[in-house]
């Protein structure tokens, strides 16, 4: 079983930063971000691969978000700059079994989920 704790939402003005944290216990997996904004489904952020050889993004986020994982640590991080109003929403970390870029966009195929954190972005 895997537990997953986000934590480092809050409330930014635009153009600022915030740096989320995702502690995850047992076995290393591919980890993703996921954010849901009311009224919205939930959408891929970003995601790593276990060996953090791999990353990918949304194209609303390239450029301006940075995923990475320290395994020693068992913690994946999400590193936003440049932040807008539109990132506002509850951002979730995820863990998958799955590597293959094809698989990690998708909610549907992750098996663990977060709490989430909440991201306001002012503007």
């Amino acid at each position: 079983q895997v537990q997953l704790v986000e934590s480092g939402g809050g409330l930014v003005q635009a153009g600022g930063s915030l740096r989320l944290s995702c502690a995850a216990s047992g076995r290393s997996l591919s980890m993703g971000w996921f954010r849901q904004a009311p009224g919205k489904e939930r959408e891929f952020v970003a995601a790593i691969n276990w060996r953090a050889s791999s990353t990918y993004y949304a194209d609303s986020v390239k450029g301006r978000f940075t995923i990475s994982r320290d395994n020693a640590k068992n913690t994946v991080y999400l590193q936003m700059n440049s932040l807008k109003p539109d990132d506002t929403a509850v951002y979730y970390c995820a863990a998958t079994s799955y590597s293959n870029s094809y698989y990690l966009s998708t909610p549907g195929n992750y098996n663990y989920w977060g709490q989430g954190t909440q991201v306001t972005v002012s503007s």
